[in-house]
C-alpha cells in the first residue's frame, strides 16, 4: 500500500557533506559555475582540466572535490535531480491504483529526458569499475532508484506493470532508450515502445 504522505527524498547535494571554509565553497562554486558554462558551450566530454582553468583553481583543487567526471556532472544538474525527487514526491500523493500506472511512465518519462540530455552522466554509470563512481554519483543513483522503487512497487501492487520486471531492469532499459536515442525526444518515443510494446495486432 502505498504511503499516504510521502516526502521527498533527500537529493544529491552539489557540495561534499563536510561543511566547508569559506575560501574553500568559493572554489566549489566557482568550478561548478566553470563546468556549467564549459559544458553549455561544448558539450559533456569537455577536459575537466580546462573547469579548473576557467574557475581559476588548481587540479588538486577539482579532484579533491570532484574525482570523477561524473561528479562534477552531478554537482552542475543537482537542481534537476533535485527537481525529479520533488516530482516523485508529488506524483505518490495521488494514491488511486488506476493512477499508479501513469505516475510510474510519467516519471520515468522526466528521467529519460534528463538522462538523454547528459549522457555522461548515464554511460558514467556502466563504464569501468564501481571504484571510479564516488560518493556524489552515487548519493544520485541511490535518490533516483529510492524515487523509482517506490512509484514502480505502487505501479506493481496495482497490477499496472508487470511483477517480473525488477527495478534496476526498468532503470536500466530507461537509461538504455536515453543513450540510443537520437536526443530527448527519440528517447521519449523508444521509452514509449518499451511502455508498450512493439508488436502489432494478431493476424488470423
Amino acid at each position: 500500500m502505498a504511503d499516504p504522505s510521502p516526502s521527498a527524498p533527500s537529493p544529491p547535494s552539489a557540495t561534499p557533506r563536510r561543511p566547508l571554509r569559506a575560501d574553500a565553497a568559493k572554489n566549489v562554486q566557482a568550478l561548478i559555475t566553470a563546468a556549467k558554462e564549459l559544458f553549455d558551450e561544448r558539450g559533456l566530454d569537455v577536459p575537466i582540466d580546462e573547469v579548473a582553468r576557467r574557475a581559476g583553481v588548481g587540479n588538486a583543487t577539482l579532484y579533491r572535490n570532484f574525482p570523477s567526471r561524473a561528479d562534477l556532472i552531478v554537482a552542475v544538474y543537482a537542481e534537476e535531480v533535485a527537481d525529479l525527487c520533488v516530482q516523485a514526491a508529488a506524483l505518490l500523493l495521488d494514491t488511486e491504483p488506476p493512477a499508479a500506472g501513469e505516475a510510474l511512465f510519467t516519471w520515468l518519462d522526466s528521467f529519460v529526458i534528463h538522462v538523454a540530455t547528459k549522457r555522461a552522466l548515464a554511460l558514467a554509470g556502466t563504464e569501468g569499475s564501481s571504484e571510479r563512481r564516488t560518493q556524489m554519483f552515487d548519493t544520485w543513483h541511490a535518490a533516483m532508484r529510492n524515487v523509482a522503487t517506490r512509484l514502480y512497487e505502487r505501479a506493481r501492487d496495482a497490477g499496472t506493470v508487470d511483477p517480473d520486471i525488477d527495478v534496476d531492469e526498468l532503470l536500466a532499459l530507461t537509461s538504455a532508450a536515453a543513450i540510443a536515442g537520437n536526443g530527448p525526444e527519440h528517447a521519449r518515443r523508444l521509452l514509449r515502445v518499451m511502455r508498450y510494446g512493439f508488436a502489432g495486432p494478431a493476424t488470423a
